[in-house]
């Protein structure tokens, strides 16, 4: 019997943008996911702390996804010390759901690349199946790691808990949260790059000024 999936984007969402927003809802989408899990990260082990706080940038996430009934905002990363690993957000949400609910974990064509050095890469793909997003006319490479794992049907993604890679082209938004934050310090206008609410924010906080 197949079961539903529940799926799972991270990032720092600093701040959050229609790019991620896309992504997130073609993923559940195409899976049929009814609860599609953001989770900001609160300390990056690989790349700039974000600017925004924690309570900052989930405050944002919940504005930017209010009325979307599938996206559903997630602060566990904010709760816990130390970085934000990917194979620790995972093995918590498997703990809630148990051992036969299939999880997907989306993860960009780029990030995919570098996979191999995640912590504990390997176990990853014992908790959750890889959405693998990327632009339209790309693709993963022929032969690799991953090879044995591939899998172009959603159904069998269902079938099991955890073990599959899932390649899937998804609209291509040239938005990033860098460049954003550089409009803001530069005073430049970032309305629909953005949703209103999160624009809003922003605003009302005076966030990202001196950045």
């Amino acid at each position: 019997m197949s079961a539903n999936l529940i799926g799972i984007l991270g990032g720092t969402f600093d701040p959050i943008h229609f790019g991620h927003l896309r992504t997130a809802l073609e993923v559940a989408e195409h899976f049929g996911i009814l609860d599609m899990r953001l989770i900001p990260g609160k300390t990056p082990p690989h790349r700039p702390q974000p600017v925004a706080s924690p309570e900052q940038r989930l405050a944002m996430l919940q504005a930017a996804i209010n009325g979307e009934p599938c996206l559903q905002a997630d602060g566990r990363e904010l709760r816990r010390e130390g970085y934000s690993y990917s194979f620790d957000t995972l093995t918590s949400i498997r703990a809630e759901v148990g051992d036969g609910c299939p999880l997907l974990f989306t993860l960009g064509f780029d990030a995919f690349l570098h996979f191999q050095s995640w912590h504990r890469w390997a176990e990853i793909l014992q908790l959750a199946h890889l959405a693998v997003v990327h632009r339209p006319g790309y693709s993963l490479p022929p032969a690799g790691w991953h090879t044995p794992f591939l899998s172009v049907s959603p159904e069998d993604l269902r079938q099991a808990p955890a073990g599959r890679v899932y390649p899937l082209a998804v609209t291509a938004l040239d938005i990033s949260a860098t460049d954003l934050r550089h409009r803001l310090q530069q005073g430049k206008n970032p309305r629909y790059l953005l949703p209103d609410a999160v624009f809003d924010y922003i605003q009302r906080h005076q966030l990202y000024c001196g950045t």
